[in-house]
């Protein structure tokens, strides 16, 4: 994608999301990697598991172009819930391979394809399942950025580690004290809000 023009802008925001999706896995131990940290279960392995699926189903399945990729999290018989999360057995190489060749797959249907292409979402009510390929980039653009928030909280909330890419924290300047003390000044806000 080296034209410039509204498909390299969309194309250059999702591929910023996913390198930072993958980014929030780096330096951890397994564990880590794919515990849940919040009560739905939402773990950094699943997410990046996730939205290989979610590629390889809008840039693949809705455009005619499916992937040879087996997922069987995807079958009628799978529990909803099992492209959120990593079984043992899938490795962390394996995910994350899995995601960039989802990237390769759905690079190709944007590089083939003219914006305005139409295609079908099978998995979207009848009265707006067809879309054009401008609307589903923006569709998982978002859904790509959303993750990558998720991704966010849950990587803080295991080691503390926050920012959008390596050396771009994109926080405000300050050592831990000066978090530690905004996020009590937070707290404190908060409570004579409520009265507590």
């Amino acid at each position: 994608m080296t034209a410039p023009g509204p498909k390299a802008d969309l194309h250059r925001y999702l591929q910023a999301a996913r390198e930072a999706v993958l980014w929030k896995l780096e330096g951890l131990p397994e564990y880590d990697a794919r515990r849940p940290l919040t009560p739905t279960g939402t773990n950094l392995l699943g997410l990046v598991k996730h939205l290989a699926s979610v590629e390889l189903g809008y840039f693949g399945v809705t455009f005619g172009r499916p992937s040879e990729e087996p997922m069987p999290w995807l079958a009628a018989h799978a529990d909803p819930e099992d492209d959120l999360w990593a079984r043992p057995e899938e490795s962390r190489a394996g995910v994350v391979a899995l995601y960039r060749r989802a990237w390769c797959h759905a690079d190709a249907t944007i590089a083939a394809l003219p914006l305005d292409a139409t295609g079908r979402v099978p998995w979207w009510p009848q009265d707006r399942a067809e879309v054009t390929l401008h609307r589903v980039l923006v569709h998982v653009t978002s859904e790509t950025h959303r993750h990558a928030g998720h991704a966010d909280i849950v990587r803080e909330l295991v080691d503390g580690a926050v920012g959008m890419r390596p050396g771009r924290e994109n926080m405000a300047h300050g050592d831990a004290a000066r978090r530690e003390a905004h996020r009590a000044r937070v707290e404190r806000a908060a409570r004579t809000a409520a009265g507590k």
